[in-house]
């Protein structure tokens, strides 16, 4: 991997340990990530696919995610409906009274080039409609918002992008229930 491609692993890597730490994430939570690789590399979003680019990310990301037992929702691009690749496992476990699965595999043009990795390189990938997942990072403005749990709270990261690409990133937490007089467990915000 050459030292470019190598920077944007360590700066997905970096971004995605910073995000579980300050998102409170723990082993079989949900990551979305929604990742431009056009506009990592200075381009604009859906104009300049570079799998080579969503490969490094998406190891970057992947890796960390592996180590603390977390799981990914790659989100595919507006051609696919923003469809979402996850693993079967999780699909089976945690999805499947809530979403449908849809059949396409991702391509670099059709779906992004980090869907298109994920999908390679899961050990069993399947496409769903949709997820609520706890947290999320959208790379390049790749609108990842219809994906999160209802109660999206902002998190700044000392990584503020990956390439050229600005870098967002949320979490989430549990509705208030209640009025004036509700009082509420704060460990679960």
């Amino acid at each position: 991997m050459d030292g470019d491609l190598l920077e944007l692993k360590e700066q997905a890597a970096a971004a995605t340990e910073e995000l579980i730490a300050l998102a409170g994430l723990s082993a079989g939570s949900l990551l979305v990530v929604g990742c431009s690789s056009s506009e990592i590399a200075g381009s604009r979003i859906g104009s300049d696919s570079r799998p080579q680019v969503a490969d490094a990310v998406y190891e970057g990301i992947a890796g960390v995610l592996s180590k603390h037992g977390i799981y990914l929702a790659a989100q595919c691009c507006e051609h696919l409906n923003r469809a979402l690749i996850v693993e079967k496992e999780y699909f089976d476990r945690e999805l499947r009274f809530f979403t449908e699965r849809v059949n396409v595999i991702p391509q670099p043009k059709a779906g992004g080039s980090f869907a298109t990795a994920a999908y390679r390189e899961m050990k069993a990938p399947v496409a769903v409609e949709e997820v609520r997942a706890d947290a999320g990072m959208d790379i390049g403005g790749t609108l990842i918002g219809m994906h999160l749990k209802r109660v999206a709270v902002p998190v700044r990261l000392k990584v503020k992008q990956i390439g050229e690409a600005s870098l967002l990133a949320a979490r989430t937490r549990l509705k208030f229930t209640g009025g004036q007089r509700a009082v509420y467990d704060e460990s679960l915000n």
